[in-house]
């Protein structure tokens, strides 16, 4: 078998395993796998739900199947063969053999977009712990072929062979010494959430679904350019921009991984870091594609995760930290989707219908932020020298200042008296300034 890059032609198969439970429907499976092929440039030649019945322990297929498999990606010259479930180390070994083509399965393609993905060294650690979790029980030649077209990112130093010839021995080794560097990260990610917590600016992290237009969002309220594109996966590593809102002078906008089913358990624990700082956040976004005939389930899956984050409760489901839902894709519904929908999400002030790509329905969106970030303000009667002009100038800059009239006279010259509200937080900034100054 050669090697395979991008821009293989591959078969996708949805294996439907009969008395097991799934979130999604099979349609729905192939077309998430199918995408996820397109997200690392392969060319899904074709797509097929395949029933099972009774799973084969060496093939997962029947014999007639496997058989069926190879005539289809003969005849639509596919070199490579995609199976959307997990496969054990001898069933895609064996299929490997008697399909004469590269087999790889969902979690081996999921490795491979995040391999391709990860952009910051933090990332890369992370999904170089996620392979070699995988791969501990697969010392074969196998999901090389990708890394040899990044230019030489290898989970043990290098592509190729050293792959090939890597023994259990140095597979533990190197797990060891990155789970100590991830915990390194762990430990340095907790202290800016602290430093965060007390500077303290808000923070909004964007969740969701993958796909689900949470980097296009992001980019339209912060004016980055965060890779933004129609593929799964398009963002891995969080990303942080300051924005500014109505009544909160800076608050910081998290744009995370998107969530997915059947998350492999090795990325789940991989990617925990990543995803902590959702648990750091004044408000969690989340974002939805309501064009998706999935949504409901994504939305389940999306929950889930932050169940098992502690973010809500496993039991009734509520959350400490407020959750609204930004129901996206506004702009691809028909009349009588968006007219139901607006049924379901009218007086919910936590449902905001609006197109990331357009632009409709952002500006409510903002407002209704800022107003959950300004929920908790309090009304503060200050009295001020005359002269602390900066103190005055920074109240109206982060604050919302109800009058400022004369104070009378002081000790050391006239006051003033502002009347101004401010959150909690910013008040303690405001406290943290004076005693600086004073």
């Amino acid at each position: 078998m050669g090697e395979v890059s991008r821009g293989a032609r591959a078969i996708v198969i949805c294996p439907d395993i009969k008395r097991q439970a799934y979130d999604l429907d099979a349609e729905s499976r192939l077309e998430e796998a199918c995408g996820l092929a397109l997200a690392i440039g392969i060319v899904v030649a074709d797509a097929v739900v395949i029933p099972v019945r009774d799973v084969k322990p060496n093939t997962l297929f029947g014999e007639g199947q496997v058989v069926n498999i190879d005539t289809q990606a003969t005849l639509e010259e596919a070199e490579l063969i995609i199976v959307d479930g997990a496969l054990s180390p001898i069933q895609q070994r064996n299929l490997e053999e008697k399909l004469k083509r590269k087999v790889i399965d969902r979690t081996g393609l999921i490795l491979e977009i995040f391999g391709e993905r990860a952009a910051t060294a933090e990332g890369r650690l992370q999904v170089e712990l996620a392979h070699l979790d995988y791969q501990q029980s697969r010392l074969v030649r196998s999901w090389t072929h990708l890394e040899r077209q990044r230019g030489g990112f290898g989970f043990l130093g290098g592509p190729g062979e050293t792959q090939i010839e890597a023994d259990r021995r140095m597979i533990r080794q190197r797990m060891s010494r990155l789970r100590k560097e991830l915990e390194q990260v762990r430990q340095t990610r907790a202290l800016h959430r602290a430093r965060r917590g007390r500077a303290p600016w808000p923070v909004i992290a964007l969740v969701g679904y993958t796909n689900a237009g949470k980097s296009t969002l992001f980019n339209r309220l912060t004016g980055a350019e965060v890779m933004a594109e129609d593929l799964l996966f398009a963002t891995l590593d969080p990303t942080m921009r300051a924005i500014r809102l109505p009544g909160v002078e800076k608050a910081i906008l998290s744009d995370t991984v998107g969530f997915i089913s059947d998350l492999p358990t090795q990325l789940v624990a991989a990617f925990r870091a990543t995803l902590e700082e959702v648990t750091a956040a004044d408000i969690i976004v989340h974002v939805r594609d309501m064009a998706n005939p999935a949504a409901a389930a994504q939305k389940s899956q999306v929950l889930g995760v932050l169940a098992d984050l502690g973010v809500l409760d496993q039991e009734d489901g509520t959350s400490e930290i407020p959750i609204i839902e930004a129901w996206n894709k506004w702009d691809l519904l028909g009349s009588d989707s968006k007219t139901e929908l607006s049924e379901l999400a009218a007086g919910n002030r936590d449902i905001l219908p609006l197109s990331a790509e357009t632009g409709e329905g952002v500006e409510e969106f903002v407002a209704e932020v800022d107003r959950l970030l300004t929920a908790e303000a309090v009304s503060y009667d200050l009295i001020l020298p005359a002269s602390a002009g900066q103190k005055i100038a920074w109240l109206y800059a982060h604050g919302h200042v109800l009058s400022e009239t004369d104070g009378g006279e002081g000790a050391d010259g006239p006051l003033r008296a502002v009347s101004v509200r401010l959150t909690p937080k910013e008040f303690g900034r405001f406290e943290s300034l004076s005693a600086q100054s004073s």
